[in-house]
């Protein structure tokens, strides 16, 4: 083989031969000088995201897979989350891996097939968030009736700032509103809203309610109020928050995560503040409730007065009085009717106890000529074995007693 003969061409001494380093290299320059750079369609599969940083993946169809990848630096700037099953769309150039002498496709660009990176990445957070409940109705706070200080996070030259200071102009005065200026569009300004919510948290003297937002746009100019740390930042807020961003169809995930969403930052004044002259109205009516309240109340009592001064006891009072005695001394007769009633029906009773009582006493048989002998121990003798000559007993009659002495 010649000195400057390449290692395939054919040669009279030998035929060529390579070592696998040397075909997988004419491989690997054949293939980028053959195909630069391609688009490839083609459902994700295989995906694998090690600590590296960089994305393995399989690209594949009905018929074939490529095997690709993502180097750190493109996988760092992807605006969503890769997913098995994704169809995406894949701009790169071919290459070979040596160790392994497999082919690859090295992706510099990737986005969904369908639907934007931009919406992918949007679905796929509030899918994540949701998950953990940041979102939940149970979270959200009422905003104070009245507040005294406003915290409002947002860019100090923006027409948000303008439009919310005319409108809390027009509904209440006496508030102090704090502006915290952030960059509200593009690299950082996620970072700078997340740390001004913070910064509103920290104050000595905390704001009653936390605004945040900014006027209307594009899904890009209004992407950062859709970054993780911000809608982190507003579901960590002790301070009650408005998120206010955009236009009435501008939807973010900050609205999810605020206890209360504004249309636009205008309505952000209009929900915050109670307005003066509605107040002034419901005072108005307040008072004249309590002033039509007031005279009915005294009309009544004053009618009261006049019908009880028209009263009997009042236009004739003495004559109350002798009522209530007539009533007493006809109560008191009627009680002393009773009381003799009742002591006459006592007595009668009494009288026939008396007589039943009587009629059973011994005494009474005694006075039909019997009478009654005791013995010494002074029990009724009703055998003559009870007693013992000598022995002294006492005889009971009717007008007095007999004592004796027994002889036989």
């Amino acid at each position: 083989m010649d000195a400057g003969a390449e290692p395939w061409e054919e040669s009279s001494q030998q035929p060529p031969v390579l070592s696998v380093s040397q075909l997988t290299a004419l491989i690997q320059g054949t293939l980028e000088m053959a195909i630069p750079a391609v688009w490839v369609s083609g459902e994700v599969s295989n995906l694998s995201q090690p600590r590296s940083g960089h994305i393995y993946l399989t690209l594949k169809d009905d018929e074939a897979q490529i095997r690709a990848v993502l180097w750190r630096n493109t996988a760092a700037k992807l605006p969503f989350q890769l997913e098995d099953g994704q169809e995406v769309l894949c701009h790169g150039q071919l290459d070979v891996y040596p160790p392994r002498g497999s082919y690859q496709l090295v992706i510099r660009e990737i986005e969904p097939r369908g639907v934007g990176a931009l919406q992918l990445k949007l679905r796929q957070l509030q899918q994540k968030l949701m998950a953990e409940g940041l979102f939940e109705t149970e979270r959200k706070r009422p905003i104070p009736r009245f507040p005294k200080r406003i915290a409002f996070v947002t860019s100090p030259t923006g027409a948000a700032v303008r439009d919310f200071l005319e409108v809390m102009g027009r509904r209440w005065k006496n508030v102090e509103v704090l502006i915290i200026p952030a960059r509200v569009q593009g690299d950082g300004a996620a970072e700078e809203i997340a740390a001004g919510i913070e910064q509103a948290n920290r104050l000595a003297a905390r704001p009653d309610v936390l605004v945040v937002g900014r006027g209307g746009g594009s899904m890009e100019d209004l992407w950062c109020f859709n970054e993780e740390v911000v809608v982190r930042a507003i579901a960590n807020s002790q301070i009650p928050t408005i998120s206010a961003v955009g236009h009435e169809i501008d939807v973010t995930l900050s609205d999810f995560a605020a206890d209360v969403r504004a249309l636009t930052p205008s309505e952000a004044a209009e929900l915050a503040l109670p307005s003066m002259i509605e107040i002034e109205e419901r005072l108005t009516g307040l008072q004249q409730r309590l002033s039509t309240g007031l005279r009915s109340t005294y009309d009544r009592a004053a009618a009261k007065v006049e019908l009880l001064t028209r009263s009997r006891a009042f236009t004739h009072p003495f004559e109350m009085i002798h009522d209530h005695q007539r009533t007493l001394d006809e109560l008191d007769a009627a009680a002393t009717r009773a009381m003799q009633r009742r002591l006459r029906s006592a007595h009668e009773m009494l009288a026939r106890r008396a007589a039943q009582l009587e009629a059973m006493s011994p005494l009474a048989v005694l006075s039909r000529g019997y009478s009654v002998t005791l013995n010494d121990q002074q029990e009724v003798v009703r055998s003559a074995d009870q007693v013992q000559p000598g022995e002294e007993i006492e005889t009971i009659l009717p007008d007095g007693r007999i004592k004796s002495r027994v002889i036989s």
